[in-house]
């Protein structure tokens, strides 16, 4: 499609980044790689960076830009949880990505743990330990296996997370997950694989290897280059490969996503997909793991945020 016919149908695109998560610099990173292809390709676009979760503030500065249509390139709190979405819903503009309840959903692990059980895919046993009711005294993990994982309840890139081998070492785990969110997981550590599956228009995409060079694919090993070798697509039996993403579709389906989405999942060592969650909006740099595996099917980084803007008018 000619720029003037796709300036026409798309207008003036916002692409939204930063936001005052703890994950704005990763954010802020894959707006700049959004808004620099979407410029190379010659649309109108401008970069809006988000520095506040108020949201009139946020309402106005989305009427102040003049913006057709918003490119979501926030990652954590005010991006994934449904927050930047009701704003732009009440501003009845077209956006990427999954809407308020999908977002809400797939934000907040228990929540969208409770519906994988109900539905019958596989999830790491676990405990929920909430804040006001805490007393580290009587947190009973006798049901789990050793390791375990502890982790907030809504934050991504691992942030807060430990894997401990230990139970004396739960108490400094239970603190740094606690310093991140009100509600904490306790879970059982799935020895196994490392998978992640992107979905793209309802379709599920090559299935990748994570392989951290590190215990687990922490924060570190997620952005620090060289840190984690990436198998595209992962090296595994074909039929295992198909039950991975009709796992990762259902997950993404369960949960209302729409548009694109990233589920992470572990197969353990009997070749059983444990659905750990759902990334709304996953990272959107040449190097993320969704675009990975966009480029393996044929689909480049330019046609990937075409492909999103126009799944944004379509859904609008």
């Amino acid at each position: 499609m000619e720029v003037a016919s796709l300036k026409l149908k798309f207008g003036k695109i916002g692409v939204l980044m930063g936001g005052p998560s703890t994950e704005r610099e990763i954010s802020l990173k894959s707006g700049k790689a959004v808004y620099e292809i979407l410029n190379e390709m010659g649309l109108d676009v401008i970069a809006i960076d988000i520095k506040t979760d108020d949201i009139k503030e946020n309402s106005f500065l989305m009427k102040s830009k003049k913006i057709d249509c918003a490119f979501i390139a926030l990652h954590g709190r005010f991006g994934e949880d449904g927050q930047i979405q009701t704003i732009l819903d009440e501003l009845k503009m077209p956006y990427t990505g999954s809407g308020v309840k999908a977002s809400t959903l797939a934000m907040d692990k228990i929540a969208s743990r409770k519906i994988f059980q109900e539905h019958g895919l596989s999830v790491p046993g676990y405990i929920i330990l909430e804040r006001s009711s805490f007393n580290s005294n009587q947190v009973v993990c006798s049901g789990l296996r050793l390791p375990w994982v502890v982790k907030p309840a809504t934050h991504g890139s691992s942030i807060g997370l430990s894997i401990i081998d230990r139970s004396e070492d739960l108490d400094k785990a239970l603190e740094s997950a606690f310093s991140f969110d009100e509600r904490i997981l306790i879970e059982e550590y799935i020895e196994g694989r490392e998978l992640t599956v992107g979905i793209l228009e309802d379709r599920p995409l090559s299935v990748i290897e994570i392989c951290p060079k590190k215990r687990f694919f922490d924060f570190q090993a997620k952005y620090e280059h060289g840190m984690t070798e990436y198998i595209v697509p992962a090296q595994v039996d074909e039929d295992i490969a198909r039950q991975v993403q009709e796992t990762a579709l259902l997950a993404h389906r369960l949960l209302g996503c729409f548009g694109l989405s990233r589920v992470d999942i572990m197969l353990s060592r009997s070749n059983i997909p444990f659905v750990l969650e759902v990334n709304t909006i996953p990272g959107l740099t040449l190097t993320s793991l969704l675009p990975k595996a966009a480029n393996a099917e044929g689909i480049d980084f330019g046609q990937l945020c075409l492909i999103l803007l126009k799944l944004a008018y379509e859904k609008k």
